[in-house]
């Protein structure tokens, strides 16, 4: 519980990195060396767990062994499609993971960039809490319950309180990119848990971490923004937000979903949205009027309720 709680604060608390990135650094560069000092930082545990388990390295137990001996069957009435044995491929889902994290983090930055608050970038991004459920109806036709439904009514309120203060005229770009950075990042937990079922998850992190860092280095090449004296001038923002947030903060996430239920975890995790509103007044000096902090209210009891469904009386429950 304790290591959920402390992600929550080390992930509210980046985006007073990333916006104090923006000083001095392109999005894309940004995110480049951010997360390449994610990837490395997983290194040693990568390495400990290869001098623990050698056995387990070499044994193909994933799902991709088996679908590949379904295709070389004799049975190939039942055999699976191949499609399936690649997508069952752990570097191949990692590479999927890293695509859409990639451009989630590549929105969610430039939204950072416009915007320039900590705290409505956190409450708006939080809003992926919420669009998990819609999206796993939409896609994948689960359920949901009726409680999923006042989450979302109670968030587009509060979106609707946080953005729009005088008509839709004053909605600003940073808000769009930061609702579909939800959306993305919505999507990407949805990937990871139709698809990274059969991964480990360290070793997922570090593939997605690498793809990321990647395509942000190659984003920053041909856009020409590759600026180490800017880089050297947030150098502390890069390190919390690339060994604290991506590094520590993911591992400590995997740890901790070990010991709490899914549902507390994320009620858990759901703190960053208050953690990045408190980062941005504490550091950045930043203050809403008070309809925007009503906005994010609503925002954050929608995130909480969109978890909160099994927890319900069966009456109320309508799954």
């Amino acid at each position: 519980m304790f290591c959920l709680l402390l992600t929550a604060l080390i992930w509210g608390f980046a985006f007073v990195a990333q916006v104090q990135g923006m000083d001095s650094m392109s999005p894309m560069f940004f995110n480049a060396t951010r997360f390449t000092l994610g990837a490395i930082s997983l290194v040693p545990i990568l390495l400990w767990q290869w001098g623990r388990d050698d056995k387990e390295l070499v044994e193909p137990s994933d799902v991709a062994g088996s679908v590949a001996n379904d295709l070389t069957s004799g049975d190939t009435a039942d055999a699976a499609p191949r499609w399936k044995a690649w997508l069952a491929n752990p570097v191949i889902i990692s590479v999927i993971c890293g695509i859409v994290l990639f451009t989630a983090s590549t929105l969610q930055q430039y939204g950072i960039l416009y915007g320039k608050s900590a705290g409505r970038a956190g409450f708006l991004t939080a809003l992926y809490i919420v669009m998990v459920p819609l999206l796993a109806f939409v896609f994948l036709r689960r359920r949901i319950g009726v409680l999923v439904g006042v989450a979302v009514a109670l968030s587009i309120i509060g979106f609707y309180l946080l953005c729009i203060t005088d008509g839709f005229g004053s909605l600003g770009l940073a808000d769009i990119l930061l609702v579909f950075t939800a959306v993305l990042f919505a999507a990407h937990i949805l990937i990871i848990d139709e698809l990274g079922a059969t991964v480990d998850a360290i070793k997922l992190s570090f593939g997605q971490f690498c793809t990321t860092a990647v395509l942000s280095w190659a984003g920053s090449l041909i856009e020409g923004s590759v600026d180490w004296s800017g880089a050297a001038h947030s150098w502390m923002p890069i390190l919390y937000a690339g060994i604290g947030s991506v590094g520590i903060a993911y591992t400590l996430q995997v740890v901790g979903q070990q010991w709490v239920p899914p549902t507390r975890a994320s009620l858990l995790m759901s703190l960053e949205s208050f953690f990045s509103a408190a980062g941005g007044a504490i550091f950045l000096g930043e203050v809403m009027t008070p309809r925007g902090y009503a906005g994010c209210a609503l925002i954050f009891i929608g995130t909480l309720l969109a978890q909160a469904p099994a927890k319900l009386p069966r009456f109320l429950r309508k799954e």
